[in-house]
Formats: C-alpha cells, structure tokens, sequence
C-alpha cells in the first residue's frame, strides 16, 4: 500500500542516491568490477562521443575516458537522479577540471542509463522534458 505524501518516492529517490553514490565511489577508486555490478547488464552510457549500450562498454568507457566524478550537488527526482560534478581526467594531456553534469535512471537497484551533459540546467531540462535517458535531441550523447 502506498504511503501518504509522497513518502514511496522519498524512498525510492534516496534509495537511487545510495546507488548513484556507490557507482561515484567505485569509478572514483577504479573498482571497475564493483561498477559493472551497480550497473545493468544493458547500461546506457551517453555524452558527447556519442552513445551505447551494455557493460563491456562502460569497461572500455572507464578505462579509456580515466575521469573522476566528484558529485557537487545531487538532484533527485524518485528513479532518476541529475548529479553535477566536477570532471578530471588522469591521461598524459589532462584537460583542465570541469563542471559538468549526468543523469542516472536507477532501476531494480542498478544504474540502468548514466547520460553527461555540459551543465546541470540542461540536465535538468533534459529530465522535465522526458529525455533523461539521453534519447532527446538535447542529450550529449557518448560513451564518453
């Protein structure tokens, strides 16, 4: 039975935060396999390389992007769940550190589609206007 007030989607939105958090920490501390296991088999991963599916394609995102994403503010909204971040990437030619954005849609306790966007606004819009999951024409799409 569903509770007053809203109090199922409070559930379920700190739930998805819990999840959002971990798969931040697993990246972070590049526990690729503790990733892959807080994510679908059939993740979407979207950004401004375009976009695809599944979690051999987060392996090979994580090992060639080598960002870290820390969380600077956490928007939820029940299963999905918009995160601004600041970007670092460790590579031989280190762009400098950005403030970006992605959407998480958290399904059965797993990441189901992780879309980065250049801004936490357009994220935002993207989720008002029902492309959350990164299939709108204002969604960066990538794997990377």
């Amino acid at each position: 039975m569903a509770k007053p007030d809203g109090a199922d989607t409070d559930e379920e939105a700190a739930a998805s935060v819990r999840v959002v958090a971990a798969w931040h920490a697993a990246l972070n501390g590049g526990d690729v396999a503790r990733l892959v296991g807080l994510s679908d088999p059939e993740i979407e991963v979207g950004g401004p390389h375009g976009t695809g599916s599944g979690t051999q394609l987060l392996r090979e995102w994580v090992a060639r992007a080598k960002v870290r994403l820390e969380p600077l503010r956490v928007v939820p909204r029940g299963g999905v769940v918009v995160v601004e971040q600041t970007a670092t990437w460790d590579d031989a030619d280190p762009d400098p550190p950005a403030v970006v954005a992605s959407v998480f849609v958290v399904r059965d306790g797993r990441v189901a589609s992780v879309v980065r966007y250049d801004d936490l606004e357009t994220a935002l819009w993207a989720v008002a206007e029902g492309d959350g999951a990164g299939e709108g024409e204002n969604a960066e799409t990538s794997a990377g």
